[in-house]
Parts: structure tokens; C-alpha cells; sequence
């Protein structure tokens, strides 16, 4: 078998007190951890790493590794010297950021069944996953129900990537979600390890633009197009909301940009609905025949009205 020089592994020399030890274990286990380190041949990096703080870690075991070391050299075969016997004793107080089956050369020194060279991890939660969903203005209405599907990474107990776990759930949307909110659903993100609970999912609520309706807070607005008779004579138009068309009475010389309040036609919220404000825009024919000519300019003869009348004040 190959001997291990467990002090190479971990960056460290022989010499080195227990805090440089753990401080180079703590910085190699986070680098080649498989939830950060997605590269080719970071998983089996992770293992020597864990591994050779398994034994330098431990007083006992190091003082062990020690002595067999004057008898090999990394990369070479070794065979156990004759009458060398393991002293016994696990269990050190060093920690692990996960936990893997360990080399020939580790049982063959330190013996015991795979699994029994490492104290039991303590328990961890699962990562919490965050996804964003789309919602139509129309579902913040009422209390909705969507399905959601997601994919979450999975690894084993030793912290190996496994195929990805595909998820279907129905979740309750309430009403009167903003852009922007998060909806946790708890215990459905990451798979916890060592008996830990399992992380949340958080789902992101993005409200989908509508092709009518403008977003302000709780507030919706809606551009109303009027011919210029509707303006000047006033009307009664239908107007869409989220919820069905009513009919909006438009007063008599009304103005482009004028804002019309029709109260609780808007989003919903906690507390009470937004309001719908109709933008009043007017809206020229695209083109007139003579007859029509004809009439505009009566109808200009009649008004006597300058638009730009205080342009000659303020200039």
C-alpha cells in the first residue's frame, strides 16, 4: 500500500503546534468542500484533507504517525513494520466539516470497521434554498395555490454529490403579496445530514408586468383614451380593472393627464385593497375628410381658445 505523508497533505511541517494544524485543516476543508469546490478531483482533496487531520489532530494518533514515518515516504509502498501495534484509542476533540471513508493505509495503521475512525458528526441543517416566483396581478386578489418545481443538489453522508433531487410542491400563495416579498416554506430546502433538520425553501415573489395596468404600491393605474367630443362634452366609458369592467363617468372639459380615483380597484394589501386611478389621455382621430375639417374649424371659430396663451406671459 501507499504510504501517506499526512503533514504534506495539510501544508504543514512535522514540527507544527495543534493550532497551525487545525487553522491549514480549517482553510484545505472549506476549500475543496464539495457544497464550494465544484472542480474535478476536489472531492477526493476534501477526503486526504479530512483524513490527515484525523490523525494530527489527535495527540495519540499523531505521536503513532510519528514513529512509523521513519520507516516510509510518501508515494511509496509501505508494509507495517513487524510487531508495530496500534495503542488504541479514538474519539479526539477536533472537528470535521464532513466526514469520508478513509485510505488502506489509515485502517491498516489504526484498524477498527470503516466508519468507526471518526467520531459521529453532529448534526446540520440544511442549506436554505431561495427561488423566485412569477405572479400575475390578477392571483394577489385572493388566496391562490401554485406549483412550484425545483431541483435541489444532493449529497450522501460522506458529503459526495448524488444525482440532483427533483421537487414538485403546491404552495399557498396569499393574498395581497408585493413584488418583492418572501413566502418560507418551511422544511423543504436542503436535506439536513447527522439527524439535522432540513433548510427552507423561500420563494421571491416577482409580479409579472400587465399589459394595461401600472404598479404603485397598492395603487394600479390605467390609461383611458377619450376622443376629443368625450373630453369636451363629458362621457361614460368602460374601464377595465383586475377584477371585471365598469363603467367611469368622465366630466365635461376634462384635460389629458387628469387622474380619476375609483377606490378599491387596486392590489390588495394586509390591511385593505389599493385604489385604480384612470389617467385620462385624449386621442385625435387618425385622420379627418373635409366635412370633418370643416366642423373643426367652426368648432375653432367658436371655442376662441389659445393653448398657448401663457407662453406670451412668461416669455
Amino acid at each position: 500500500m501507499e504510504f501517506k505523508d499526512y503533514y504534506a497533505m495539510l501544508g504543514v511541517e512535522p514540527t507544527a503546534d495543534e493550532k497551525t494544524i487545525k487553522t491549514a485543516y480549517r482553510r484545505l476543508a472549506r476549500k475543496y468542500h464539495p457544497d464550494m469546490n465544484k472542480e474535478a478531483g476536489a472531492e477526493d482533496k476534501f477526503k486526504e484533507v479530512a483524513e490527515a487531520y484525523e490523525v494530527l489532530g489527535d495527540a495519540k494518533k499523531r505521536a503513532e504517525y510519528d514513529q512509523l514515518r521513519q520507516y516510509g515516504r510518501a508515494g511509496e509502498n509501505f508494509e507495517v513494520p513487524p510487531g508495530w501495534q496500534h495503542a488504541g484509542g479514538f474519539g479526539g476533540q477536533h472537528e470535521h466539516f464532513g466526514g469520508s471513508d478513509f485510505s488502506d493505509f489509515f485502517e491498516s495503521i489504526f484498524g477498527g470497521q470503516p466508519g468507526a475512525h471518526h467520531r459521529a458528526r453532529p448534526p446540520r441543517r440544511g442549506r436554505d434554498i431561495e427561488l423566485e416566483m412569477p405572479v400575475f396581478l390578477e392571483e394577489t386578489l385572493a388566496e391562490q395555490t401554485k406549483p412550484v418545481e425545483y431541483v435541489l443538489p444532493n449529497y450522501d453522508e460522506h458529503g459526495r454529490r448524488q444525482p440532483d433531487q427533483h421537487k414538485s410542491l403546491n404552495v399557498k400563495i396569499p393574498a395581497g403579496v408585493a413584488d418583492g416579498e418572501r413566502i418560507r416554506v418551511k422544511g423543504q430546502g436542503g436535506q439536513g445530514s447527522a439527524g439535522g433538520p432540513n433548510g427552507d425553501l423561500y420563494l421571491v415573489v416577482r409580479l409579472v408586468p400587465h399589459p394595461v395596468f401600472d404598479v404603485d404600491g397598492h395603487d394600479l393605474i390605467v390609461t383611458v383614451p377619450l376622443a376629443p367630443w368625450e373630453a369636451a362634452l363629458g362621457a361614460r366609458v368602460e374601464v377595465p380593472t383586475l377584477s371585471g369592467r365598469i363603467n367611469l363617468t368622465i366630466p365635461a372639459d376634462s384635460q389629458t393627464g387628469q387622474r380619476l380615483r375609483i377606490k378599491g380597484k387596486g392590489l390588495q394589501s394586509k390591511h385593505a385593497a389599493g385604489d385604480l386611478y384612470a389617467v385620462l389621455k385624449v386621442v385625435m382621430p387618425p385622420r379627418s375628410d373635409e366635412n370633418a375639417r370643416q366642423l373643426w374649424a367652426q368648432l375653432r371659430d367658436a371655442a376662441g381658445f389659445d393653448p398657448r396663451s401663457q407662453w406670451s406671459k412668461q416669455a
